[in-house]
């Protein structure tokens, strides 16, 4: 049998996961917010992010509310940092950044600093 690209984006268009994501590369220096650079957002919601103290941070999500028990969150931190994501309400994440060398929570999200949140369905 013979596939065409047009075919193969076709049969991808219609093909689920069973989840839609957010990706997105995190990036944050002294007091200010994380600077969100998305990379793919299918949920169909804004991630508005602050800073709440240091290395303590927030995703204020508009436009949807997050399921019960059908969250997924990956984070992936640079250097010794380490990074923690909580869900705490249908419209909030919160994100600790923290010493794996037991210095406690720190600002200053590296490049390659990462996170995505699956919503299942």
């Amino acid at each position: 049998k013979t596939a065409t690209i047009a075919n193969i984006a076709a049969f991808a268009n219609t093909y689920s996961l069973g989840y839609t994501l957010y990706v997105a590369a995190l990036t944050q220096t002294g007091t200010t917010a994380p600077v969100a650079t998305v990379l793919q957002n299918t949920t169909g919601g804004t991630f508005t992010w602050s800073r709440t103290s240091a290395g303590q941070y927030k995703a204020t999500i508009s436009g949807i509310t997050l399921p019960a028990n059908k969250v997924v969150i990956f984070e992936n931190a640079t250097g010794d940092l380490n990074l923690g994501g909580k869900i705490t309400s249908s419209t909030v994440i919160d994100i600790d950044q923290f010493s794996s060398g037991g210095g406690g929570y720190a600002d200053g999200m590296l490049a390659g600093t990462s996170i995505e949140i699956r919503i299942y369905s």
